[in-house]
């Protein structure tokens, strides 16, 4: 492979998943804006008792699975443009290079724990879907919850592998990323 090659191929994958954890994050955005809206209609219907309306049953059960899904949603594109915290007081003394590796060193933590959350979202929705879990209220099957979440897990792992990926290619060139990704 020439050296052309793979920054391209880097960069042209790049712009493929951005595009998608893009589109992921959207979906969780109004996923969170339905949680929103069902809350208040919620807590309307709550208010408002006394003309014969009331709460939304199950409303706390789709909160926990709006959210999850959200949250999910959200770190693919978080991972994607750098978004995670880093503590940049001493590091920024350091050389580039060595700053490329103290940002692959953080990348590879980021593949770990993704690995772990999705590995385990996994086999937590295999868990209940195989015990037949039912939420109190609606009756809806717990393991829909997790299902739901685990596009987003998948996604947020291989996003993490890819900036990892891109974070070797980094430290090699002896670049640093300036506040975004490389896309």
């Amino acid at each position: 492979m020439s050296q052309g090659l793979a920054p391209r191929a880097e960069a042209a994958l790049g712009r493929i998943l951005d595009r998608i954890a893009q589109a992921l994050a959207l979906l969780g955005g109004v996923t969170l804006a339905a949680v929103a809206l069902m809350s208040v209609g919620s807590i309307g219907g709550r208010a408002l008792s006394g003309f014969g309306l009331g709460p939304i049953l199950g409303d706390f059960e789709l909160v926990q699975v709006g959210c999850a899904v959200a949250v999910f949603s959200f770190l693919p594109l978080c991972v994607m443009r750098r978004g995670n915290v880093t503590v940049d007081i001493v590091v920024d003394l350091f050389p580039n290079r060595l700053r490329a590796f103290f940002s692959l060193v953080g990348d590879a933590a980021i593949v770990v724990a993704a690995w772990l959350i999705a590995s385990r979202l996994w086999f937590g929705m295999l868990d209940k879907r195989s015990y037949g879990e039912e939420t109190f209220i609606l009756g809806m099957p717990v393991w829909w919850g997790y299902a739901a979440s685990m596009a987003g897990a998948a996604f947020f792992l291989v996003a993490a592998v890819y900036a990892f990926w891109r974070g070797i290619n980094v430290m090699l060139r002896g670049a640093r990323e300036a506040g975004g990704a490389h896309l």
